[in-house]
């Protein structure tokens, strides 16, 4: 499948510090790739690169090959919404979106057009001034699809969206990929994207994490497991678990996870030790999970990473493996 958008060893510096550091990765045409990493991750310097509002330091960062100031015409070939707050508030919305369209030689007609498309029509004539932050997600949205371009560029859109806004958020990315467009969407939420991509760049301290499908990353949460174990013998518990070769963690004061245990091996463990239990639970792994461990720069599976989690000489018969 054709790559859209290119970006290879790209690095960025900010005097001492490394915003961005080799990162690589693709987005393919006709289908939606999330951009995914905690605040501070990369993910905006990025997209800016990309859009040649920042200079890399090493590396590339291309649309089929040619930089975004190569590019003829570039509003027909690559949208972008950055921020929602470019806009002068005492300017109507439909004549923001006619003065862009005058630069850049688009047809006016295609301003009625776009919002339509954002649903917007019924505000064109208010003051951005007096729009809510959703509607200026709309808004900035219509700007970017003012050259019907194939490549879209959202950071962060669904920020100021209510639930309905999301909903409609969604449905309208997913479109724009059945046309054979790529969506590149950044976020620092994957439950926000969860339902709306295809494919996944993971990325943190400007690193790539990992690069998937959104299907492959299913997979991965679930074949994550674990106990989350309610306990009045926290102390005991971990004393014992410290001669096993198994990840946990404890997330309040009577309460541990286990990773990787199944309720086979712990409920004789526990019975073993003598430990009274109030809760057992046997847990799957979400992808919120997964994006989680990911980026924090462990493997969950790693004892050796785990806060707290001990490992002892050799596994215990029928235990987490």
């Amino acid at each position: 499948m054709p790559s859209a958008i290119e970006v290879h060893a790209l690095s960025k510096r900010f005097g001492p510090v490394r915003a961005v550091e080799q990162l690589t990765f693709e987005v393919p045409e006709g289908r939606v790739t999330g951009f995914l990493g905690p605040n501070g991750s990369g993910k905006t310097t990025t997209l800016r690169i990309l859009l040649g509002l920042v200079s890399a330091t090493a590396g590339t960062a291309t649309f089929g090959g040619r930089r975004y100031v190569d590019l003829e015409h570039p509003i027909r070939h690559v949208g972008a919404v950055l921020e929602a707050t470019s806009f002068h508030p005492t300017r109507r919305a439909e004549d923001h979106l006619k003065s862009v369209a005058i630069g850049a030689g688009i047809p006016l007609s295609r301003v009625e057009e776009t919002l339509d498309l954002v649903g917007l029509s019924d505000v064109a004539r208010r003051r951005v001034g007096k729009f809510s932050l959703g509607m200026r997600q709309r808004l900035q949205l219509a700007t970017a699809l003012l050259g019907d371009p194939e490549i879209l560029i959202l950071d962060e859109p669904a920020n100021g969206l209510d639930p309905q806004g999301i909903q409609w958020l969604r449905t309208f990315i997913r479109y724009q990929a059945s046309l054979g467009h790529a969506v590149l969407v950044s976020s620092h939420l994957l439950s926000e994207m969860e339902e709306t991509v295809d494919d996944v760049v993971i990325v943190s301290h400007g690193q790539l994490v990992l690069q998937t499908t959104l299907a492959e990353l299913a997979t991965r949460a679930g074949t994550s497991t674990g106990m989350r174990i309610r306990t009045p013998e926290v102390a005991r518990l971990t004393a014992a678990l410290a001669a096993v070769p198994v990840a946990w963690r404890q997330v309040a004061a009577d309460t541990l996870v286990i990773d990787g245990a199944t309720p086979e091996w712990f409920g004789p463990f526990a019975a073993q030790h003598q430990i009274v239990l109030y809760e057992l639970v046997h847990e799957r792994g979400s992808l919120e999970d997964v994006f989680l461990s990911l980026t924090h720069g462990f493997d969950a599976a790693d004892p050796a990473n785990m806060g707290g989690g001990q490992a002892g000489p050799a596994p215990m018969p029928g235990g987490p493996t």
